[in-house]
């Protein structure tokens, strides 16, 4: 080879890597996180139901604050429990008996606090809906 095509060869692989690294730096960063739940899927009229909730993000400058939320039928949504806010994972258990038989609907929520005292909460991430069946 002559110092010509080096040359031009190390100029094309240069010209690539820059291209990559700025087509790689207009990428959006997002932040990860995910909420699951786990719930029975039937319970009898007068046992006790458990549920509980993991949630984790890793958006910087958050305390997280994770809240589990029951509605039966198209009631509205109504808080059951949430954990105190933490830095990291926030994980919450709920128990509460099974009064009626119908279907009960739980979901877990994740917020993103400012402070303790955050009276402006956002929702980081919130769980798919899951349904205990009360027979």
């Amino acid at each position: 080879m002559t110092r010509t095509k080096k040359t031009g060869m190390k100029a094309a692989v240069m010209g690539a890597l820059g291209l990559a690294s700025v087509a790689l730096a207009a990428v959006p960063a997002f932040a990860k996180g995910d909420v699951s739940i786990t719930a029975p899927h039937t319970a009898h009229v007068g046992k006790t139901i458990t549920v509980a909730a993991h949630g984790d993000d890793d958006s910087a400058g958050y305390l997280h604050q994770l809240c589990l939320e029951e509605r039966t039928g198209k009631q509205p949504w109504h808080q059951e429990n949430c954990s105190t806010p933490v830095k990291g994972d926030a994980r919450v258990t709920a128990r509460g008996l099974a009064a009626h038989r119908g279907d009960l609907q739980f979901r877990a929520v994740l917020y993103g606090l400012t402070s303790k005292h955050d009276q402006h909460p956002v929702v980081l991430h919130a769980c798919n809906v899951v349904t205990v069946h009360v027979r």
